[in-house]
């Protein structure tokens, strides 16, 4: 009985760690339908957080490739002072994107609604 009680503790913090990572990047993070991306993200820093394969095999017109891998150490590339909009390929890695961001005072962050696997924008491939 008591591993029982056990599991369900434990069951239990990992719903609630869960729910309140969620929720603060609800907080932190505008979740952008595709529409509403492509009407903001020409003023805006696009950056693909996937990695080097995935932005090559296909991205969006514009973005730039800054890996949420090499987040830490090419952050100066991204200005706090403007919008930034991020995209992976689902929106998981995005999210933690914003998140990472956030923590270090950007603001203005929007992310892909699913990521770059729902985009039907224009798309550039490298050859």
């Amino acid at each position: 009985m008591s591993q029982l009680k056990f599991a369900l503790i434990v069951l239990v913090a990992i719903l609630a760690y869960s729910l309140s990572r969620w929720l603060f990047q609800r907080k932190i993070v505008k979740t952008l339908t595709e529409e509403q991306f492509k009407a903001g993200y020409r003023k805006a820093q696009l950056i693909d957080v996937r990695e080097p394969n995935e932005f090559d095999a296909g991205h969006i017109l514009g973005a730039r490739n800054i890996p949420l891998s090499q987040m830490k150490m090419r952050l100066k590339e991204i200005r706090p002072d403007k919008p930034v909009y991020l995209y992976c390929q689902s929106g998981v890695r995005s999210g933690r994107a914003a998140q990472f961001l956030y923590r270090r005072g950007y603001k203005d962050l929007s992310h892909l609604k699913g990521g770059f696997k729902n985009w039907t924008g224009k798309v550039k491939t490298k050859k």
